[in-house]
């Protein structure tokens, strides 16, 4: 089992969540239930999986939480460039978020190479 409050994954992806909701929390009051939404839901399951599968006996079971938590950052940020195109956020902050997210995506990826050694 693993600590998840240790993990940098865990750490940074906790992070991505907080600024998730403060970039969503500026879209129009009709999105609430729509892209709003969906954003924060993505952005939460990351961090989320990431402490349900530390909970894990083997590196298997945690890595499948890890599977998850990757594709909640992908449709993330597909999320993220579709918030772009309906000019709900400017390209300064997609291009900073979207470079926080792939950063994640590639460190949860080595995590998962380094479990399955």
């Amino acid at each position: 089992m693993h600590n998840f409050r240790k993990l940098n994954i865990w750490l940074k992806s906790v992070e991505l969540v907080t600024d998730i909701y403060r970039l969503t929390n500026t879209f129009p009051s009709h999105e609430r239930f729509g892209l709003m939404s969906q954003m924060q839901r993505s952005a939460v399951s990351c961090p989320t999986n990431i402490a349900e599968g530390s909970a894990k006996s083997s590196n298997k079971d945690f890595s499948r939480f890890l599977e998850m938590s990757l594709g909640s950052l992908y449709e993330l940020e597909t999320e993220l460039i579709v918030s772009f195109n309906l000019e709900y956020t400017d390209s300064e902050k997609c291009e900073l978020l979207q470079s926080r997210i792939i950063e994640l995506q590639k460190m949860i990826t080595s995590f998962m190479n380094q479990l399955d050694k």
